[in-house]
């Protein structure tokens, strides 16, 4: 069984708060460190790796002199605010040694719930890591209120994966992996080293709150690859302070749990595109632009475009239509249906002259559509 880091070239590694901070005691250098020269090994072998940390509240908290975590919200914005400072710093300073540029990237529910700040920030990502970047993403928590958090580190990782369609998520927690029942309680917990994810038998095996430090437990780790899975990403849940963890999974060693997505990133995302029986727009292409569709497997430009029916959003699944109105694929589109209109007859290098900025040449990519 070899682990599914090895063909991934699309990764998520989320560790949590108790790693992070060595169990409250402050942020673990040496660990963080580690981490970060793992993922540089990763990103040379060609891997593009964002990373989820939590950790700044925890850190706050010991800034602050709370002995545990407080109840109350403005506390924990307060803990967060000064936590996030130190964060930020050691990842730097980490992946510095190695000559890996970072970014802090912070998110609310609401960033990924509003259709167009979700776009902007896949965007933001996608342009990091195209740019050789190591994401480095947390919640937002100076500004969330209880209604709006994701819960735990683990959801957003979960979101994230699905926001920029990796391949892999690699959970980094203080534990070996998902036992068949609780270790601490069972001597004879067994540890799961491949399941689907998704099965609801994982779920009563995972019962059990995290630590006194962080949100989550394994429960939250389990439903969090279940919701990976949805845009075809697996899942691995591993201990953090393995030796070489992240390098050995990506040389296809197995390590931990390792929860299976049922369709690969590829087809999951086509055929989420296909289900949308009812579009609410499409776009008429002339025979040039079906030809280059159909026959040899090119991107829509809006030069292409003949008419557009209906109104639709940027990011909004449409339908290319021929002439004679059959349709021919479905895609997202860059651009909304009144700025297509404007740009649509006209060269890719002139969108920026017309609408005044460029979301990218093409109106649907190829990586963005299906044929039907």
């Amino acid at each position: 069984m070899n682990s599914v880091l090895q063909n991934a070239s699309r990764i998520i590694v989320k560790v949590g708060s108790s790693l992070v901070t060595d169990e409250g005691r402050g942020l673990d250098h040496t660990a963080i460190a580690r981490w970060a020269a793992q993922i540089a090994a990763l990103r040379a072998l060609g891997k593009d790796v964002v990373l989820v940390s939590s950790g700044a509240i925890a850190e706050g908290m010991l800034r602050l002199g709370f002995g545990k975590r407080p109840t109350d919200i403005h506390e924990l914005q307060a803990c967060a605010a000064c936590g996030q400072m130190g964060l930020a710093q050691i990842y730097e300073t980490s992946f510095s040694a190695h000559g890996v540029k970072t970014a802090q990237v912070l998110l609310t529910h609401a960033d990924l719930a509003d259709r167009e700040r979700y776009l902007n920030a896949r965007s933001t990502l996608t342009t990091l890591l195209r740019l050789n970047v190591v994401p480095i993403i947390n919640e937002n928590d100076t500004v969330v209120t209880d209604e709006i958090k994701f819960g735990d580190n683990d959801t957003l990782g979960a979101l994230v994966a699905n926001l920029i369609e990796a391949d892999a998520l690699v959970i980094l927690t203080d534990q070996p992996g998902l036992y068949s029942s609780d270790p601490r309680k069972d001597p004879n917990a067994q540890l799961i080293e491949q399941a689907q994810a998704g099965d609801v038998a994982l779920e009563a095996m995972a019962g059990g709150a995290g630590s006194s430090i962080g949100r989550g437990g394994m429960l939250t780790k389990v439903l969090a690859a279940k919701r990976a899975a949805r845009s075809g990403a697996h899942t691995v849940i591993a201990w953090g302070r393995e030796p070489d963890v992240l390098t050995r999974l990506a040389g296809g060693e197995s390590i931990g749990t390792q929860l299976l997505a049922a369709t690969g990133r590829l087809t999951a995302r086509r055929q989420w595109m296909v289900d949308h029986l009812h579009t609410t727009g499409e776009v008429v292409i002339d025979a040039g632009a079906a030809l280059k569709l159909t026959k040899e497997g090119k991107s829509l430009l809006p030069i292409g475009v003949l008419a557009v029916n209906g109104e639709f959003g940027r990011g909004q699944v449409i339908t290319c239509v021929d002439e004679a109105g059959k349709p021919l694929a479905r895609g997202l589109t860059n651009y909304a249906s009144s700025e297509v209109r404007r740009i649509m007859r006209h060269s890719s290098t002139e969108i920026e002259r017309i609408l005044g900025f460029v979301e990218g040449p093409e109106l649907v990519h190829r990586d963005n559509m299906v044929l039907l």
